[in-house]
């Protein structure tokens, strides 16, 4: 009572009416909930002691108690402070939509929503609403400001803070995985398993295990003109929303009327669950492209592997890689095994020298004399095999900005539908031009360039291009509202087993699944088949077995998928290649069979438009025995599994390459009983026979 008193000091409230006013308030006070459809999740929205606050509880327990909400705005009082629930509305959904591709179909959207009206009186009224949407998997909820007196159309609105929390009961008993925020690297780390209570300023997704085996996953979606949202651990067990700011400190710049973006709750019993969750795809706006049948999944290889081994080089010269006959020799055989595309980094002028400080050097239209464009594109089309081009901005994204139509017309032009695009710099040193020509430097994830990555999305999709965004923002579901996103990077990927120190451990792939891949496709790159690129007993090398590098085609999903090592590689070991020329990338349905956080995961897919089924498996550093029940197979239908599997002696430190491919006659309902090795994984085709 002593806390609420003083927040009532600061109203305009008349001293012989106080002991009144905090009475009627403390009757009124309000209370509004919703329930999931199946009633297991619920939110509590109140404005006791004069403030909204909300609570979350599942299967009949509280697992967040009530934290703050609200919205820290320059000029006026906060949005949160001070406000009463005026009224709410309920509502419920249950459709489902096709997604043009994906990780399944169909998705179902069933949840129930509920809109809280927030007002506060005084000399400078104020109101704001809170929607809520509850789903079976998980909860989102953001803030919808209107326009009103003092907050007018093209009036400029700067957010200083949000004051989201999102509180865990038990900081003690709670594992989190985690990177950390605002790191120089990005997403690019490795990720950080401890107690909750140590992770104190993280990126999202970010995933906790309760003391009841309940899992949780922290995200947000539909991050579109506004700040990205990290979580600041301020006390034990509370983390606070703490959006990355513009250079200036301001965190958003918009105008009224303006939607945030939907702060999310992923809930499982499991940690399996998390991953058949389609929550936040569903908090995502519809398509708004329309007909986006020309985004076309596939698998590519590349002119790309060579360069991080220091075997080719971006920069022209002796060791150039992108040459107009290295792409063609590509090009044959992508086309041999059915590839649709090859990528080549370092083709355009601008990679002599020191690139990654030289971003305004690049000429987005503009190859190498060595790499004929037309003489490729033509060669593409002979083959059917298209070239996948590449833009680096080295982080000058207003230089890229100014080349980007003529860019994106020439691509076009040239056979080219669709581009890999990135923004190696570091983070806080994305370099923008103001109005007045002043340089500033921005994070890769405040609100400026979720504006600029944006933009490149949208641009491309005037021409009928995708786009595969590295050194990224993070995926928050966008790809629904604009599908030829197609895919992005956003966490440690293949090459820093190439030059990484440390190379990704056997648990990354384990703990990927739980974690960054909740928030959407990643081009991870896999499928390195020689192991040991930089020689036997170099630190630098893939701690996978070879049977692992094949599960990750089903474990990592991405609609493009890149064969990544040199193609002579998949030649030498033309049986182990077999699976990723049949693996498909696209998928009818996808099941998360079993798994747990950093330990071990297994995902079934069913190819889109076919019978066929695909199973990857894989471990961290510990071997494992599994036992799986195909259920997931129609009854009706008799299969072939193909298997790679992990031999009896295999690991990733001693014997990587021992690996055992069978066939076997496999029908619904059958046990299927599997080893895997230390670093190891299993990749299975299923084929319908019938």
């Amino acid at each position: 009572m002593r806390a609420y008193f003083k927040r009532m000091l600061r109203f305009p409230v008349p001293t012989s009416g106080l002991i009144l006013a905090l009475l009627c308030v403390a009757v009124q006070a309000k209370e509004v909930s919703v329930s999931s459809p199946d009633g297991k999740l619920t939110v509590i929205v109140s404005d006791e002691r004069g403030a909204p606050s909300y609570r979350v509880r599942y299967a009949g327990k509280e697992i967040m108690p009530a934290a703050r909400l609200g919205l820290v705005l320059r000029t006026g009082p906060e949005l949160g402070e001070g406000f009463l629930i005026s009224g709410s509305a309920m509502a419920e959904r249950d459709e489902t939509w096709q997604q043009p591709w994906g990780e399944r179909r169909l998705v179902r959207d069933h949840h129930r929503e509920l809109l809280v009206d927030l007002v506060r009186g005084g000399a400078m009224p104020r109101k704001f609403s809170l929607r809520l949407r509850v789903f079976n998997d998980g909860l989102g909820f953001r803030y919808e400001v209107p326009r009103q007196a003092g907050l007018s159309s093209g009036q400029q609105i700067e957010i200083l803070d949000e004051r989201s929390e999102f509180r865990i009961a038990d900081s003690d008993t709670t594992r989190a995985w985690w990177i950390p925020a605002r790191n120089w690297s990005s997403y690019e780390q490795l990720y950080r398993t401890t107690r909750l209570r140590e992770a104190a300023h993280v990126e999202t997704p970010f995933t906790l295990r309760l003391a009841s085996g309940v899992h949780l996953a922290l995200h947000e979606a539909a991050l579109t003109n506004y700040a990205s949202m990290t979580l600041n651990q301020r006390r034990d067990g509370v983390f606070k929303a703490d959006l990355t700011p513009w250079s200036d400190g301001v965190k958003v710049k918009l105008a009224a009327p303006f939607n945030t973006p939907w702060r999310t709750v992923q809930v499982s019993p499991d940690a399996a669950g998390l991953l058949n969750s389609d929550l936040i795809l569903n908090l995502n706006e519809p398509n708004k492209l329309g007909d986006v049948s020309w985004v076309k999944p596939g698998k590519y290889v590349g002119i790309w592997w060579a360069m991080h081994l220091w075997q080719q080089t971006w920069a022209s010269g002796a060791k150039h890689g992108a040459t107009t006959a290295e792409v063609k020799r590509y090009m044959d055989f992508a086309a041999k095994y059915g590839f649709s595309g090859v990528l080549a980094e370092g083709w355009n002028v601008g990679w002599d020298g020191e690139w990654p400080d030289n971003g305004e050097l690049f000429r987005f239209a503009q190859p190498y004399p060595d790499f004929d464009m037309a003489a490729i594109a033509a060669y593409g089309r002979s083959k059917g095999v298209k070239l996948i081009g590449h833009h680096e901005t080295s982080g000058a994204v207003s230089h890229y900005a100014s080349q980007m139509g003529a860019a994106y017309d020439y691509a076009r032009a040239s056979n080219i539908d669709i581009i890999k695009t990135g923004y190696v710099a570091d983070n806080e040193r994305i370099k923008r031009i103001d109005d007045q020509r002043e340089v500033r430097y921005e994070w890769h994830d405040g609100q400026f360039m979720a504006g600029e990555y944006l933009r490149s999305v949208t641009e491309a999709a005037k021409r009928k291009i995708a786009i595969d965004t590295h050194e990224p923002i993070k995926d928050t579901g966008l790809r629904r509202t604009y599908p030829n996103w197609l895919s992005r990077e956003g966490a440690r990927g293949q090459e820093y087993n190439a030059w990484g120190f440390p190379p990704n451990p056997p648990e990354h792939t384990a703990i990927l699944p739980y974690t960054r891949m909740l928030s959407g496709p990643f081009d991870y790159t896999p499928g390195i088949f020689n192991l040991e690129p930089n020689g036997k007993g170099h630190e630098n090398r893939v701690r996978s077995t070879l049977a692992k590098e094949l599960s990750l085609y089903v474990v990592l999903y991405s609609p493009i998928q890149m064969a990544a090592d040199l193609i002579e590689h998949y030649e030498a070991r033309r049986d182990a290649f077999q699976f990723i020329v049949d693996v498909p990338t696209d998928w009818e349905q996808s099941r998360a069979l079993a798994g747990e956080v950093g330990e071990f995961v297994v995902m079934a897919r069913q190819q889109r438009g076919a019978q066929d089924w695909y199973l990857g498996a894989l471990t961290n550093e510990r071997a494992r025995e599994l036992t799986l029940k195909l259920d997931f197979l129609d009854p009706q239908r008799h299969y072939q599994a193909q298997i790679y599997r992990d031999g009896a002696g295999a690991s990733w430190d001693k014997a990587p390459y021992d690996m055992v491919i069978e066939k076997r006659p496999v029908s619904f309902g059958e046990v299927l009983s599997l080893h895997l090795a230390a670093g190891g994984g299993a990749a299975i085709r299923f084929k319908a026979l019938d």
